[in-house]
């Protein structure tokens, strides 16, 4: 090492860049943190700390990627409104993509300036690339919305999108995670944007935003982004199982194979986001909404619903049944929906496609136990259409399934069948079949 020491390149960087003190960096004024955002790009920006209770979900694989984090810096970009709001959904998609190109580009020059000032820091992606190891399950580094909120850049809206006070919900939002912590946080404001005008309800074509605010997770992932994950792999499924083009051609249109093509060579494109279109909230953005609100609806609602599309839904699923009663002139397309690849995955996404449309007049407790290569025990309440998963078996089933792990993920895969199963005793079922077939439709594939 001595001789590394004596190298006279080692001593010339040593002379220039003196090493870093091992202690952590001072901690930081958020006033300079946010300047320094605001002067790489950003529209408002605010920190908080990695220790925040409201973000300890995010905790563990934020320190994951990057160990030194202490705090998280939050910023917004401004998206153009009315190209998000233009029924050329092309001109949307650009506006999207453009824009969290811009994020990415403000992200990277705050950590490099950053650098610059001996504070280490690492900027996780706006958007794409993703963690894709870990598909169908968390897939992003930080999730962007809570720290948003919790930093005071807005609120969460019924649409699940954070509404900026002043620009509304057209931002894209990015994170930088820092290596030393604030002198002050940033918090919540204390109103919420949001002006429950039901809006984004009208203009959702599958129905996943509801009057009540619930949301429906699945119904917005398999349309709106039709031409993401999930849906890239049901394509291609479709594909591999056509065996010839004319039967492929049955299943899928010139026009699909064309977006899906345009979504590979130049960004996946959402096929509605209507909720972001519609939304008057922020006060910039509510002028005209104010000035006019039937005016407000002709022209920037109503073209929305009156668009011909085609609509993805799963069969079986609340989505289909609201997409052709409410907008019988859109083509409805049926898919499939998100698959888990393990067990683990299954019990985490149960909340995410449970239909409670489908759960009406259900009252059921059940137990789940798994063996073999993926062993684990669930309890699932689905009682006045509402969902409780809870890990571990807890109180009496009405209904008790005892599957091989394997052969449940086989039968969600529609690679195996569930009567085939129990009759070779890989799925056993204690309690009426009744209950097992009324579980089922609660979460169509």
């Amino acid at each position: 090492m001595a001789e590394l020491d004596d190298h006279p390149t080692v001593r010339a960087v040593r002379s220039r860049f003196p090493l870093p003190a091992a202690d952590a960096p001072a901690a930081l004024d958020p006033a300079w943190l946010r300047r320094l955002a605001l002067d790489a790009g950003a529209d408002d920006a605010g920190v908080v700390s990695v220790d925040r209770p409201e973000l300890a979900d995010q905790r563990a694989d934020v320190l994951a990627a990057f160990p030194h984090t202490r705090s998280l810096l939050a910023f917004v970009v401004r998206m153009n409104r009315d190209s998000v709001r233009s029924v050329a959904r092309s001109v949307s998609n650009l506006e999207f993509h453009e824009t969290t190109d811009h994020a990415n580009e403000v992200a990277r020059a705050i950590v490099r300036r950053l650098g610059d000032a001996g504070v280490p820091a690492m900027n996780p992606p706006s958007g794409f690339p993703m963690e894709m190891q870990n598909f169908p399950g968390r897939v992003w580094v930080v999730s962007h919305k809570p720290v948003a909120v919790a930093a005071g850049l807005g609120q969460m809206g019924i649409h699940r999108n954070v509404i900026h006070p002043r620009f509304g919900n057209f931002v894209i939002l990015g994170t930088v995670l820092v290596g030393a912590d604030v002198a002050a946080e940033g918090r919540p404001i204390d109103y919420n944007p949001c002006l429950s005008c039901k809006l984004c309800v009208a203009a959702c074509p599958v129905g996943a935003i509801s009057t009540d605010g619930h949301f429906d997770p699945a119904a917005c992932l398999t349309h709106n982004y039709r031409e993401f994950m999930s849906g890239f792999t049901d394509w291609v499924e479709t594909v591999a199982e056509s065996g010839t083009a004319k039967a492929y051609r049955r299943k899928v249109t010139d026009p699909e194979t064309a977006s899906m093509w345009q979504s590979l060579a130049f960004g996946p494109n959402y096929k509605a986001a209507y909720c972001l279109a519609v939304c008057p909230a922020g006060e910039e953005v509510i002028p005209p909404f104010l000035g006019d609100r039937a005016g407000f609806v002709t022209e920037v609602v109503r073209p929305l619903q009156q668009k011909a599309e085609p609509v993805y839904v799963v069969p079986g699923s609340d989505a289909e049944e609201y997409a052709a009663r409410k907008y019988p002139h859109k083509t409805l397309r049926r898919v499939n929906g998100v698959r888990p690849v393990s067990i683990a995955g299954f019990v985490r996404g149960m909340p995410i496609v449970f239909q409670r449309g489908r759960a009406e007049g259900l009252d059921a407790v059940y137990h789940f136990t798994f063996t073999g290569k993926e062993p684990a025990e669930a309890t699932v309440t689905i009682r006045d259409r509402t969902l409780t998963v809870r890990h571990g078996l807890h109180g009496t089933a009405d209904c008790a399934i005892t599957a091989d792990s394997d052969a449940w993920l086989g039968f969600l895969r529609k690679e195996q069948s569930i009567g085939w199963s129990i009759v070779r005793r890989r799925v056993r079922v204690k309690g009426p079949l009744r209950l097992l077939t009324a579980f089922g439709r609660c979460f169509p594939s």
